[in-house]
């Protein structure tokens, strides 16, 4: 296991966030985009890496952030996250359906550990359903969605927005459940499919 500092942390900030704690395990697109805007917002996220040389201090999306290098493969790596989740407020993971599952991560094994934890996933397309295997890019859910056709000047081609608008909408349907979740109800989990996730 390999601790990482690629910039600043967000602990000790203010903001609406601050106190949460938030696991990110980290993949692309809007994940670390998701990541990001919490940890700005005052959030202590810790984001869990794959093994390998050190985070690019340079990437702007993993700002404000700790980083921690584990192979989730191996079995002692897949306790170490179970004993970050114990003492998290969420997790945010945007594997495609069953991975986290099948790595020992999955909501039912992580709510079993902390019955209090918030579990975001974000899929292209949802966890089941004709298309919930299938890949997914920003670019697919924009220009089906027809919110491609917003973006862009009069009269010529549209300009996609990379993933800035799948994590947009993700960080801001993870802000909701954070704040009532010391009320009665117990554990809540919520999957997003960008698609569903457009109106944003």
């Amino acid at each position: 296991m390999t601790n990482r500092t690629p910039q600043t942390t967000g602990r000790n900030r203010g903001g609406p966030l601050a106190g949460i704690r938030i696991v990110e395990l980290a993949g692309i697109g809007p994940g670390p985009f998701c990541g990001m805007m919490l940890a700005d917002h005052g959030a202590e996220v810790i984001r869990i890496d794959r093994g390998g040389g050190p985070a690019d201090a340079r990437d702007p999306l993993l700002r404000s952030r700790r980083s921690v290098a584990l192979d989730l493969k191996r079995p002692a790596a897949v306790a170490a996250v179970r004993r970050i989740v114990r003492q998290a407020d969420g997790l945010i993971e945007g594997f495609r359906p069953g991975v986290a599952e099948r790595l020992g991560l999955g909501p039912d094994v992580l709510l079993g550990d902390n019955p209090r934890l918030v579990y975001g996933r974000m899929t292209g397309w949802g966890q089941d359903g004709p298309m919930a295997r299938e890949p997914g890019h920003d670019i697919n859910y924009l220009a089906l969605s027809g919110a491609l056709h917003a973006f862009g000047r009069a009269g010529e081609r549209p300009t996609p927005p990379i993933n800035a608008a799948a994590g947009c909408c993700w960080r801001l349907e993870c802000w909701p459940p954070f704040f009532p979740r010391s009320r009665p109800g117990g554990a809540r989990w919520w999957t997003p499919p960008w698609w569903t996730a457009r109106h944003c």
